[in-house]
């Protein structure tokens, strides 16, 4: 009877060792799951090419850190205001690369329209690609006036030999690729060229309106620099 006793003792201590162990071990299994997953930014809707992201499009997204990429996005403001190259799946992890960072492709909408010479009265030496710039009309009957109240994205600028103007010395060149806000700043007291043909993004409604200002040759264009891409806006700020 004692023998009995002792043995079921021993079954039910090696059962509770036993779950004890298991526990231990489920515990501990939890606490490497989650040490090894990650949050990546993923867009909550579909997004078509060309439209700007807005924080209420985005989510996080826990997944295995096996799975992660230095191309994934790990911070909303690295997505919230860009454009993307391509469409957005639900829950599918952006990518960088999917990102129009600055802008130079026309939002949904709009299309990128060279502005005619014989349109053109002046332009600010100063502009480069990305930036955003206002157009004023000059009416000889003393009108005169800005013919969009909004800031306009310059697609690409270049010389008469159609070069893009840029900054003489190659170690210079891409200073808005790499977000170099000094070096931006630097280029545009070295021009290489004058301005002589100028890309703007415009909506078909504006483009019309702008054409119709100008076509009779009466009213000539004034396009003055306004401001730099937001990456580059943002970075002053940030370094401020």
């Amino acid at each position: 009877m004692i023998s009995k006793r002792r043995m079921l003792l021993s079954i039910i201590a090696a059962l509770l060792s036993a779950l004890a162990v298991y526990g231990l071990y489920y515990v501990q299994l939890e606490r490497v799951q989650a040490e090894e997953r990650v949050d990546v930014v993923v867009p909550v809707n579909w997004i078509d090419a060309g439209k700007a992201i807005t924080a209420e499009q985005l989510a996080w997204l826990s997944i295995p850190m096996s799975l992660g990429s230095e191309d994934m996005v790990y911070r909303m403001e690295d997505v919230i205001g860009q454009e993307a190259v391509i469409p957005l799946g639900v829950d599918e992890p952006i990518l960088l690369w999917k990102l129009n960072k600055y802008a130079l492709h026309p939002h949904e909408g709009q299309a990128t329209f060279q502005i005619p010479k014989d349109y053109i009265k002046s332009i600010s030496n100063g502009i480069r690609a990305g930036d955003e710039v206002w157009i004023y009309v000059s009416s000889p009957d003393g009108l005169s006036k800005r013919l969009f109240q909004e800031a306009i994205v310059v697609a690409s600028v270049k010389t008469g030999a159609n070069h893009e103007v840029d900054v003489p010395d190659d170690g210079d060149r891409n200073s808005i690729v790499r977000g170099n806000a000094e070096q931006m700043y630097a280029s545009r007291r070295q021009a290489n060229g004058m301005i002589e043909h100028i890309n703007v993004n415009l909506t078909e409604e504006q483009w019309l309106q702008l054409d119709e200002m100008c076509r009779a040759g009466e009213n000539k264009l004034v396009i003055a620099y306004h401001s730099l891409p937001t990456p580059l806006k943002g970075q002053m700020r940030n370094d401020e």
